[in-house]
C-alpha cells in the first residue's frame, strides 16, 4: 500500500516539506510506504515546491521591499532555462519594513527587479509565483524594473496564482487584506481603472489579471504572461499524475479546511487529479483546523483529520496507514 503524501503549508506553522515528512514519518512507522510530494498553489511554499521539482539553485539577488527599502532575494535557475521567482520576498505582505506599511504606495517593483535578476542571469521562462502580495499597483512597478533592467529579451513569462479575480476588482476583494480603508480602495480601484486603460493592452475583464493587485494583468498586458493556476502549475512540475498512477491513497493537507478552499486551492486541484484519473481512490485531508462553513464539501474526503502540529501529524500518518490498508 503506497500513500501520496502531497500537502500544502500550514501558513505560518509548518512548512509543506515539514507536514509531509511528519506525516510520511507516522505511515513508514506504521509498516506503509510514502511517496511525499509538497505541494503549493502560487503562493506561500511555490517556490521551495517548483524549485525542488525543476531540480532549480536558489541565487540571491538585489531587491527591494514594496516601500523602497533594499532586501536580498531569491530567484531559483534551472539547467534548461527555467527560473523561479516568488513575489511575496520582496513585495509580500511579510517583509521587513521601517517603513509604515501604505496599501497606496506599497510597489512591485522590488518584484520587477527579480525577473530583471533572471533575465540577466539566462533564464528563457520565468516562473512568477504571485500570492501574498502588500500591492496593489496594477504591476507599473514590476513593469518600470523590468524595462529599467533591459526588457525581458525575448524570456517568457508565467504568472501562477490561486485567484481568478479580474484587473479592476483587485482593490476591492483584497485591498482591505492589505490594510486599505474605505478611502483608499475607492483611490485604488481608480488608479487600477487609469492604468488598464493607458495599458498597451487592457487587462480589464480578463480572468487572473486581479493576482497579486493586478501584477499579473500589468504583466499580461506590457509583456504577454501567460496567466495560469498555480496549483495546476505545480502539480504538472511535480509529475503529479504519475506520481498518482502508483499510490492506492492520497493524503492532502492544509492549515485550514474551509469555503475558500474549493476556488483555486491545491487540494481541489488535487481532488481534479484524482477524480479525471479514473480510479476510486480515496484521499484523506490531513489540516489543522476545520471551518464550520465547509458543509458539503466535506464529503470529497474519506477522512478528515485535525493535525495541529508535528506529534499529531506523525500520529495521523500512522491512522492514515492503517486506515488506507483497510482499503
Amino acid at each position: 500500500m503506497t500513500v501520496l503524501v502531497a500537502p500544502d503549508s500550514f501558513k505560518g506553522t509548518y512548512s509543506a516539506a515539514e507536514v509531509a515528512a511528519a506525516l510520511a514519518g507516522g505511515i513508514r512507522a506504521a509498516g506503509g510506504r510514502a511517496a511525499e510530494l509538497p505541494v503549493a498553489d502560487g503562493g506561500e511554499g511555490t517556490f521551495d515546491a517548483l524549485c525542488s521539482s525543476l531540480g532549480a539553485t536558489a541565487v540571491s539577488v538585489a531587491a527591494q521591499n514594496p516601500w523602497g527599502e533594499p532586501l536580498t532575494a531569491a530567484v531559483g535557475l534551472s539547467a534548461d532555462g527555467t527560473a523561479v521567482v516568488e513575489l511575496a520576498q520582496a513585495s509580500g505582505l511579510n517583509v521587513p519594513s521601517s517603513c509604515p506599511r501604505d496599501a497606496v504606495t506599497a510597489s512591485t517593483y522590488g518584484t520587477g527587479m527579480m525577473v530583471a535578476a533572471a533575465v540577466d542571469a539566462g533564464a528563457t521562462h520565468i516562473m512568477v509565483a504571485a500570492g501574498g502580495s502588500a500591492t496593489t499597483d496594477g504591476g507599473a512597478g514590476a513593469v518600470e524594473a523590468i524595462n529599467e533592467g533591459g526588457g525581458l529579451r525575448g524570456a517568457r513569462l508565467t504568472v501562477l496564482s490561486d485567484v481568478t479575480s479580474t484587473f479592476l476588482d483587485a482593490a476591492r476583494i483584497f485591498g482591505p487584506q492589505k490594510g486599505a480603508g474605505p478611502a483608499d480602495v475607492e483611490l485604488l480601484e481608480r488608479r487600477l481603472r487609469q492604468l488598464a486603460d493607458s495599458y498597451p493592452r487592457n487587462p480589464a475583464g480578463v480572468p487572473r489579471t486581479g493576482a497579486a493587485g493586478g501584477l499579473s494583468g500589468g504583466l499580461w498586458a506590457h509583456f504577454g504572461a501567460s496567466l495560469v493556476s498555480g496549483a495546476d502549475a505545480v502539480l504538472d512540475a511535480a509529475r503529479f499524475d504519475l506520481h498518482l498512477e502508483a499510490a492506492d491513497a492520497v493524503v492532502v493537507g492544509e492549515g485550514r479546511l474551509d469555503s475558500q478552499t474549493g476556488e483555486g486551492k491545491i487540494i481541489s486541484a488535487i481532488l481534479e487529479r484524482v477524480r479525471r484519473s479514473g480510479r476510486s481512490i480515496p484521499v484523506v485531508a490531513v489540516v489543522g483546523s476545520v471551518a464550520a462553513d465547509l458543509g458539503a464539501y466535506a464529503r470529497n474526503f474519506s477522512e478528515i483529520v485535525v493535525a495541529s502540529d508535528a506529534a499529531a501529524m506523525y500520529a495521523a500518518g500512522k491512522s492514515v496507514a492503517g486506515y488506507s490498508a483497510l482499503l
